[in-house]
């Protein structure tokens, strides 16, 4: 029997989308398959429109691997919120003859994928290739998600630039990281780099955090550096902070937008400058001057070039994902467990609370953050002691009593 398999992309950009649709294609012919690129993910196909599929051949493909973006383009469309969207994708499918489908997303497209494959029936398979760039899926044996490794890359670099203009200009700058929920690139970024804080939500005890509490740990940062005669640093936000944030306690600071369901627009606040806002209140009223800048990083780095770790990683999923396909049976999500390919049906990620596929968040008793934080400009607890605590005050035109009240919670 012929075959004949599709390949799309869903969901936000990653380095490495081109790395898994060479494979997928060169792996594929060789086994005599015929391959299709969907181009935008669903998108053309909810509308029933098949006129900009085309066939994919190892030309196509050749050199894509180095670059970033996709060649297939990718869309957040999703099939399953309408039956008469599902039942266009299911019958351009067909009308396509595909008897298997690669969608490279996140959890949307996976779930996507399979509703589509248990829509066609027998006659079509699927198979997920997992990829973000905030590493916050829980894939077996703490494999990072492919397009991770680029972004820590290229994120740590822009910081490592940061740093010398900070150093340079004698300017603090606060950087707010891409990452979704989870703290997993903030904390990365800021390691590699040797941000002088970095800030992720997982320290912060269940509940909401303020932006009081995330102000405070800024503050003893510039306080302490300032005591050591520094006047300049950077400080990495993880933009996961702001799900846990209180729109309340942002809306005094900034103007939020809404979605079509009323909720704030949290992804789009620029977190640096809210905390600035904050500090600055602070400041004047002491006469404490601090030179800022604020950015946000993110965009940059989802397009790319992936770095060798990306390249190769890519590929051997997409490998995988045709080598499963054609040995396995059902559908699954394809990932590497111990170096071994290990195809997962999807439903073994998911929460059973919420439907969802669990996020994996960082490990806040684990070696790689108890470091980072050591390593860091943070309170400890000799800094509330002395002349060292009299120093701080010093510092930050305060009184010993001031920074034990506000700030001796803080300190490790």
């Amino acid at each position: 029997m012929s075959r004949t398999l599709a390949v799309l992309v869903g969901g936000g950009p990653a380095p490495g989308l081109n790395g898994v649709i060479n494979a997928v294609t060169l792996a594929a012919r060789a086994r005599g398959w015929k391959v299709l690129g969907v181009p935008k993910g669903f998108s053309q196909l909810m509308k029933g429109d098949v006129s900009k599929v085309r066939e994919l051949t190892e030309r196509d493909v050749a050199g894509i691997e180095v670059r970033g973006g996709s060649i297939l383009f990718t869309s957040r469309a999703n099939p399953t919120k309408k039956p008469e969207d599902m039942k266009n994708v299911v019958d351009a499918l067909a009308k396509l003859g595909v008897t298997d489908l690669v969608t490279l997303g996140g959890d949307d497209t996976a779930t996507s994928a399979t509703k589509v494959a248990a829509a066609a029936g027998a006659g079509m398979r699927a198979v997920h290739v997992p990829k973000t760039i905030d590493n916050d899926l829980p894939l077996p044996g703490e494999a990072p998600t492919f397009g991770f490794e680029t972004a820590k890359h290229w994120g740590t670099l822009l910081c490592n630039n940061l740093i010398v203009d900070a150093q340079t200009t004698g300017r603090w700058y606060l950087v707010t990281a891409m990452g979704r929920s989870a703290g997993h690139l903030a904390l990365s970024m800021g390691v590699g780099s040797g941000a002088q804080l970095v800030v992720i939500p997982e320290e912060f005890p269940a509940g909401r955090i303020t932006l009081d509490g995330i102000a405070d740990l800024v503050e003893a940062a510039i306080v302490k550096r300032k005591a050591d005669g520094h006047d300049w640093g950077l400080v990495v936000l993880a933009e996961g902070l702001l799900d846990r944030m209180d729109a309340a306690d942002l809306a005094s600071f900034v103007t939020l937008e809404m979605d079509e369901h009323g909720n704030p627009r949290l992804s789009e606040i620029d977190l640096g400058r809210v905390v600035r806002d904050v500090l600055n209140k602070r400041f004047k009223a002491r006469s404490f001057d601090v030179g800022w800048i604020t950015k946000i990083i993110g965009y940059e780095l989802r397009c790319a070039d992936p770095v060798a770790f990306d390249v190769q990683y890519t590929r051997t999923l997409g490998f995988g994902a045709v080598d499963f396909l054609a040995t396995g049976s059902g559908n699954a999500l394809v990932s590497l467990d111990g170096g071994k390919l290990a195809p997962i049906p999807l439903e073994k990620l998911r929460d059973p609370a919420t439907g969802k596929v669990a996020i994996r968040r960082v490990d806040v008793t684990g070696g790689r953050f108890q470091a980072a934080v050591a390593l860091q400009s943070r309170l400890a607890k000799a800094d509330l002691e002395g002349d060292r605590l009299e120093k701080l005050a010093k510092a930050g035109k305060t009184t010993p009593d001031d920074i034990k009240a506000r700030l001796s919670r803080l300190a490790r």
